[in-house]
């Protein structure tokens, strides 16, 4: 196990790292007050103009592992990269690098139809238009799957949608035009992970409502977002079917590993930025007669920081490793266990960074609160904390199984 990285890699770091010294870090409040100008739901210029300068420089389409289409990375040599543009929370959509579009694109790329490619990845690879993920529900607990609602019914040559989804991210952004959206093909089957499907919906169909915008923590993600939608009588093509009915589960779990393990490299990023914005504010301030930097409480939460942070990395790059080497499958463990470890540790970091900078952490002045409220959806996006804990529980409990114990444990189960 070697977590080295590649030569190529090293030379994209540099790379990316200089971008963001020229491009990215000077402009974050140019976004801000772009944002804030007219129709904070219109895309900003200055993403607009960065991601010509992003192409130019090749440092576009970084992930897409097996995938001539992209950069050509591993997902170890990508991490990396992915955390460096994690630092600043709208940067990943410079590189065309952002979710839900990255996921989006990896199932067009492994499930998708010529016809499909043609349609919908081939303009997301250029960045001419965004995507959006329908599949969480407000009625069910959407953190098990098999109980999503939204109905897909076959009438002739069309399927026919209707059902509520919400947190359906980047739906309120003009230049998303086409959802993926998991619903319920065959309510009857025996097994439930057979009864669902994924469809494309285009997002100008009729019958496609956009309810509201929903805030994050008083935040709402402007011009991303995150939507709440009706599909009232929703008739798609039939040849809109990703890879066939009943295979819904199949691709969830080819899209959700990369997605899951992007989010943690992009918190670690997140988190080395907060603790760089914590040291830089202790070791400005004078409290006491001394630097904060100076005061004991201080320095332990910059030393674990650093613990936590780099914990969080290794855990990350093993995840990878073994996503890399024998499949998103048998890495089941790992990427759920990072899955909940980074967003913990970022949270954290955050916190403690937010305290150093006393009132002035929970305003808008220093970024930290948005930080917080970001990291914080991500211990329920992809599937929250309990449920990854389960599986990881119960694949360490798999190790020491015997009949007699799987009896007992059924038993008390009943």
């Amino acid at each position: 196990m070697d977590f080295e990285y590649s030569q190529k890699t090293k030379d994209l770091m540099a790379r990316l790292n200089a971008f963001m010294d020229q491009h990215i870090y000077p402009n974050e409040k140019r976004f801000l007050e772009e944002v804030a100008e007219g129709d904070r739901w219109q895309p900003t210029r200055i993403i607009e103009e960065m991601k010509d300068k992003a192409k130019a420089a090749g440092l576009w389409n970084l992930f897409l592992p097996e995938s001539e289409l992209g950069a050509g990375l591993t997902n170890l040599e990508y991490a990396p990269l992915c955390e460096i543009m994690g630092r600043v929370l709208w940067a990943p959509e410079v590189f065309n690098c952002s979710a839900p579009d990255t996921g989006n694109m990896e199932v067009l790329v492994r499930y998708g139809t010529e016809a499909q490619k043609k349609e919908w990845l081939e303009p997301l690879l250029e960045g001419k238009i965004r995507s959006a993920f329908a599949m969480t529900e407000p009625e069910v607990a959407s953190s098990d799957a098999t109980n999503i609602a939204c109905r897909i019914e076959r009438d002739g040559n069309d399927y026919v949608i209707n059902g509520r989804k919400w947190w359906t991210s980047g739906a309120n952004d003009p230049r998303c035009k086409i959802f993926i959206l998991m619903g319920k093909t065959d309510p009857n089957n025996p097994s439930r992970h057979s009864q669902q499907s994924m469809i494309l919906v285009p997002r100008d169909t009729k019958g496609v409502k956009i309810l509201r915008h929903l805030p994050v923590f008083g935040y709402d993600d402007a011009p991303h977002g995150h939507a709440e939608i009706v599909f009232d009588n929703v008739r798609v093509p039939a040849s809109n079917m990703l890879l066939g009915e009943g295979r819904g589960f199949e691709i969830a779990q080819g899209r959700l590993g990369p997605g899951r393990i992007h989010h943690c490299m992009r918190l670690i990023g997140l988190a080395e930025r907060a603790l760089e914005k914590m040291c830089k504010r202790a070791l400005s301030r004078v409290a006491f007669g001394k630097p904060v930097a100076a005061q004991t409480v201080t320095l332990e939460r910059i030393a674990e920081a650093r613990i936590l942070i780099d914990q969080a990395r290794l855990l990350t790059l093993n995840a990878a490793y073994m996503m890399d080497t024998v499949g998103n499958k048998i890495a089941a463990k790992q990427i759920a266990m990072i899955k909940v470890a980074a967003p913990n540790m970022a949270l954290q970091v955050i916190d403690w960074a937010i305290q150093v900078h006393g009132a002035g952490g929970v305003t808008d002045d220093f970024g930290l609160s948005y930080m917080w409220a970001q990291a914080r959806t991500l211990r329920l996006a992809d599937g929250p904390d309990e449920v990854h804990r389960n599986q990881i529980g119960k694949l360490e409990l798999s190790r020491y199984v015997t009949a007699d114990a799987m009896k007992a444990y059924s038993a008390a189960r009943k």
